[in-house]
């Protein structure tokens, strides 16, 4: 595939930058030799025609390409620099191998970022959010379920920078893949950008099927027993939906956006769509999945209101019947002299037949409503 149509221009910019490169790379390595990337530098390579060439450093690496798309009509090659949670002097000094933006590097320093694809000049960068599925052995109301990190992905005519926060969703298995078969990495920078992307949401959609799986879990929990602790479970995962929508939905707009952009290549434009129908997929999904936990916990609430209100019966039930014997008793024991039976041999146990009677016609129609 000719990597050559990667972006609108790129031709131009390889013959008018071609000549320099050797220049410009001699420069950075003697400026920059202090901060390249050390501990955060998880792999780098130089690709030319699917295959992976080794090279002394990151500049060199680059020199490699330019010198090689320069000398090609059709050049395809291209550098990949993967790093995780760099320090800002590492990216600086990046920023200045590959020319990047700088409020793009400001981005990818701080992290935290919404996903997004933003265009600068002849290079895009782009951060898409992971997800995962935390193991768990019993969901409770403290229990973390989805954990999120991002990758941050600086692409250009003939780079791809990546620099990944958080422990999730390493590159390692996608670059392997890629390397498996030289005809996706025939492909250039977008068909690592896509194949990151694909990555991404296809764990999205795990994410969100195991997700799917816990709420059916609590959903047949609600209407077999309820208590305070439950109503803390379900809360739980109602905050968790919420952080794998957060962390989602935005997605969906740069990503249609990315699908159509004329600096994608035509004939990879349907392979960006597919993520695209990926993706909405997934937002459905997880749309769905948000509004029956809603339903869900009004109805876990309604449930336990219902049985709260029960107990209430059966206690109010039982005070009225215990009323009686204690209005009689207390009558009694007021100690009056002139008091009816008080003189009667048969006084006692008339009292206490009246109480035995008149507490069992009150539990009688207590049980007939359904108090007790």
């Amino acid at each position: 595939m000719r990597s050559s149509l990667l972006f609108p221009r790129i031709k131009h910019a390889r013959v008018v930058r071609a000549p320099h490169a050797p220049a410009a790379s001699a420069r950075v390595r003697a400026a920059g030799r202090c901060v390249p990337p050390s501990d955060s530098l998880v792999e780098y390579a130089a690709y030319i025609g699917g295959k992976k060439i080794e090279a002394l450093g990151i500049p060199d690496a680059l020199e490699i390409v330019r010198r090689h798309n320069a000398a090609e009509e059709n050049g395809n090659a291209f550098v990949w620099v993967g790093l995780h949670e760099p320090d800002a002097p590492e990216v600086e000094w990046l920023a200045e191998v590959f020319a990047l933006h700088p409020l793009a590097v400001e981005d990818a320093v701080k992290a935290h970022q919404r996903p997004k694809v933003e265009r600068y000049g002849d290079s895009l960068f782009v951060v898409l959010k992971t997800v995962a599925y935390l193991d768990h052995d019993v969901l409770t109301a403290t229990s973390e379920i989805i954990d999120t990190g991002e990758i941050m992905m600086f692409v250009g005519p003939d780079f791809v920078v990546t620099v990944r926060h958080g422990g999730l969703c390493p590159l390692s298995v996608v670059r392997e893949r890629l390397e498996d078969d030289p005809r996706l990495l025939d492909r250039g920078p977008t068909g690592v950008l896509h194949a990151i992307a694909d990555h991404v949401v296809d764990k999205y959609l795990t994410v969100a099927d195991l997700m799917q799986a816990e709420l059916e879990d609590v959903e047949a929990m609600v209407f077999a027993d309820v208590s305070a602790r439950d109503i803390g479970r379900i809360y739980n995962l109602k905050r968790e939906m919420i952080e794998m929508k957060r962390s989602v939905t935005p997605l969906q707009s740069p990503m249609s956006s990315l699908a159509q952009r004329r600096m994608i290549p035509s004939e990879m434009r349907e392979y960006f769509r597919d993520v695209v129908d990926h993706l909405a997929r997934v937002c459905e999904q997880v749309e769905s999945s948000n509004e029956l936990c809603n339903s869900i916990l009004q109805a876990a609430l309604a449930r336990s209101n219902a049985l709260a209100n029960e107990d209430m019966r059966k206690i109010s039930a039982w005070v009225a019947i215990m009323a009686v014997p204690t209005m009689i008793a207390g009558i009694y024991g007021m100690n009056f002299k002139h008091m009816p039976e008080l003189d009667s041999v048969f006084g006692y146990p008339l009292v206490i037949g009246a109480m035995v009677i008149a507490c069992s016609l009150l539990y009688r129609g207590f049980r007939r409503n359904g108090w007790m």
